[in-house]
C-alpha cells in the first residue's frame, strides 16, 4: 500500500489495522498513528495483540522491509486473508514528514 492512500485510509470509517513489527525502541520513537506494536517475535509466538478476524485489513510495516515481510508471510500462515506491506515502510513514511505518534 502506498503512503498516502494509508494516510487516507487512517482518517476513513473503517482503517485498517497498522501492524508496526519494529523494536521497542524503534516504535516509541515514532510509529503510524494508531499503529500497534508487534514485533516479528511476537507475532510468530502467538503473543501480539492483533486483531482476532481473520480477514481483518492489516498493514504491515518495519524500518526497511525485511521484518515486515517476514511478519506477513507468518500472518499469512496463521490464516490472515488481507495482509499487505507498506510500500517504503517507515523509512519512507518518515522522510516525506507524514504524522507520527511517539
Amino acid at each position: 500500500m502506498q503512503p498516502q492512500e494509508l494516510q487516507k485510509q487512517i482518517k476513513s470509517k473503517q482503517p485498517p489495522t497498522v501492524v508496526d513489527v519494529r523494536s521497542s525502541f524503534e516504535f516509541k520513537n515514532g510509529h503510524i498513528p494508531g499503529a500497534i506494536h508487534a514485533p516479528t517475535w511476537k507475532i510468530l509466538l502467538r503473543l501480539a495483540s492483533i486483531p482476532s478476524e481473520k480477514s481483518a485489513a492489516l498493514v504491515v510495516t518495519c524500518e526497511h522491509g525485511p521484518r515486515a515481510k517476514l511478519a506477513k508471510s507468518l500472518l499469512g500462515a496463521f490464516g490472515y486473508q488481507s495482509v499487505v506491506l507498506l510500500e517504503g515502510h517507515m523509512a519512507s513514511w518518515r522522510q516525506a514528514g507524514r504524522p507520527q505518534e511517539k
